[in-house]
């Protein structure tokens, strides 16, 4: 997470990550859902805010979520079905379920067939928002495998040189094991930059970096401004000098795999709500397990021996920073902009639900 989007130290509201579960279990099964499927959509969001991935956690999505519960838009207690499939490979029907339960499910799904087949792929149709890449992929590690999640994010990315939105944000999510160094964990929008991230700027009253939106008209915004009125995300590089056709063509392909390889459409045509698709890579089936390991964990520390370029303190990898907010978190608390705990507040009042957020 980019320095920009940290809430100031001086008033963050730091909070215990096991007190936020409770609290979001507690207002999950408000909304209907049972208790097993609450909890395992705390755990993904809890995750995001614990590893520092805020704009998929509680602050910006968990609201939208009880909306949605509110207005119909997300069924609490769906019936998912497989409606087809061969021994590697499924499609299953999400019956609107919450993304941050079925998607899990998906994921399993997929890792119970790459231990038999070797690999394993769930494409998940007529679904809601799935909530962090991260978490899904990387639910592999533990099986010794590779994990790949993606899917079809909110119609709003630009094609390039194009003034109608026709992708979504489309993040990708790879998580490959180590042996002793943290894990690869990369998680990102195929957009310039993730759109929650744009609702962050908007809160925090900060600007937006060049290239990451453009304006009403599709004119890229290349100087560093506050978000005006009317906008919409650029593809991951912005420009086509910048190497926007990669990151467009990237958001095109999440929409094959997720939209048109389940039978749903694409961009402006998809129909059934948000489709992901999972991936789950066995790595005996491939090669050695232990030798895997030792050659990520040789690969990622000489990164992290790469010489830093003038101005900057270290080289990193994608799952490293967020391994070490985890840990700086899980000790100290996640810290939370007051906004955030004031909306807290007033929906445990609204659900009747206990307060166990800050001791007051």
């Amino acid at each position: 997470m980019l320095e920009r989007f940290h809430v100031p130290a001086d008033i963050a509201v730091h909070v215990d990550p096991d007190d936020m579960f409770a609290t979001v279990s507690d207002i999950f099964v408000k909304m209907g859902m049972p208790e097993d499927d609450a909890k395992q959509a705390a755990d993904v969001l809890v995750y995001a805010d614990v590893r520092g991935i805020e704009s998929h956690g509680v602050s910006n999505m968990l609201r939208r979520y009880v909306e949605s519960f509110k207005e119909n838009g997300i069924n609490p207690r769906p019936n998912v079905r497989i409606v087809r499939e061969l021994p590697a490979a499924a499609t299953i029907d999400c019956d609107g379920g919450h993304g941050l339960v079925v998607g899990p499910q998906a994921m399993n799904m997929a890792i119970e067939r790459a231990k038999d087949y070797g690999i394993g792929s769930v494409t998940a149709i007529n679904g809601r928002h799935f909530g962090a890449c991260a978490y899904h992929a990387a639910m592999a590690l533990e099986h010794d495998m590779v994990g790949l999640a993606m899917t079809t994010g909110g119609l709003n990315v630009l094609p390039v040189h194009g003034s109608k939105p026709v992708v979504g944000l489309n993040p990708i999510g790879v998580a490959a094991p180590t042996k002793n160094e943290p894990p690869f964990i990369f998680d990102a929008s195929m957009s310039s930059v993730a759109g929650n991230k744009i609702a962050l700027a908007q809160r925090l009253g900060v600007p937006v970096m060049p290239g990451w939106i453009a304006d009403g008209e599709g004119n890229p915004i290349m100087e560093e401004r506050q978000v005006p009125e009317k906008w919409a995300m650029l593809p991951s590089g912005a420009t086509r000098e910048l190497g926007a056709h990669k990151g467009f063509s990237m958001a095109m392909m999440v929409e094959i795999l997720c939209g048109v390889l389940g039978g749903t459409g694409a961009g402006t045509n998809r129909s059934q709500g948000a489709a992901h698709h999972f991936i789950a890579y066995n790595i005996e089936a491939f090669t050695d397990v232990a030798s895997f390991k030792e050659m990520m964990d040789q690969y990622v520390r000489e990164i992290q021996d790469n010489p830093p370029a003038p101005g900057h303190d270290r080289v990193v990898y994608a799952g490293l920073p967020e391994h070490e907010e985890e840990i700086e978190r899980k000790d100290h608390g996640i810290p939370y902009h007051p906004e955030v705990i004031d909306w807290f507040r007033g929906i445990c009042g609204e659900l009747d639900l206990d307060w166990r957020l800050t001791k007051d």
